[in-house]
């Protein structure tokens, strides 16, 4: 009875370590620490450096999308994490579920604002002008995890592990002007936003969690 009890012991270990493995090996990393490879800019590609493993966003107006290899850059569901800093005044975003520009603000997709004390009043995790968030949760020069999780036509963005948006887009989404009708979820790409020349921002540790439809 005992080598069996140890058997079982040994049984149930190995399991556990195998489940723990296998949810590690779900997490997919988009940026390598050191390089911007698997990642495309187009204007102002100066915008984006790396500096002690982390994606530097500093410059004027860019955006830096994924064009990697992973889900062939497409994602419908999906969990994202990134550990985000950010500096005085600085306004940046993720922006999923769009597709590559060679210029201006991207038209597709979701924008998750990152901003904590630039002068726009809408925050960190805001699905930016869909749900507003003016609480900020986070402070400047601290880091911090944006994590997103999209399932459908469901949305939650958390700041560290506090949910601040919860939202579901409806059938029918109302989006007033023109340039934000295609602000909806639809499969696309990430995108990181260089907002303006005074705004600094780091990014490090960004994985993918791809989710079943």
């Amino acid at each position: 009875m005992k080598n069996l009890s140890n058997r079982l012991w040994v049984l149930c270990l190995f399991l556990s370590v195998v489940s723990h493995a296998t949810a590690q090996k779900s997490w997919i990393s988009l940026f390598d620490g050191s390089t911007l490879n698997g990642w495309k800019v187009g204007e102002n590609p100066q915008t984006f450096s790396v500096e002690d493993g982390a994606i530097k966003v500093a410059g004027p107006r860019s955006h830096l999308y994924y064009m990697g290899e992973v889900s062939n850059h497409e994602f419908k569901n999906f969990e994202l994490k990134a550990r985000v800093k950010t500096t005085k005044g600085s306004n940046s975003g993720i922006y999923f579920h769009t597709r590559y520009q060679e210029k201006g603000w991207p038209i597709h997709g979701y924008e998750v604002q990152i901003n904590n004390t630039h002068g726009d009043y809408i925050k960190t995790g805001s699905l930016y002008e869909v749900v507003d968030v003016r609480e900020v949760f986070v402070k400047d020069e601290e880091w911090f995890t944006l994590h997103i999780i999209v399932k459908g036509n469901h949305v939650i963005v958390k700041i560290n592990d506090t949910v601040v948006v919860d939202y579901t887009q409806p059938t029918n989404p109302l989006r007033v002007t023109e340039e934000r009708q295609t602000r909806v979820i639809k499969p696309g790409t990430f995108a990181i936003q260089g907002h303006d020349p005074k705004s600094v921002v780091y990014l490090k540790d960004i994985q993918v969690k791809l989710l079943k439809d």
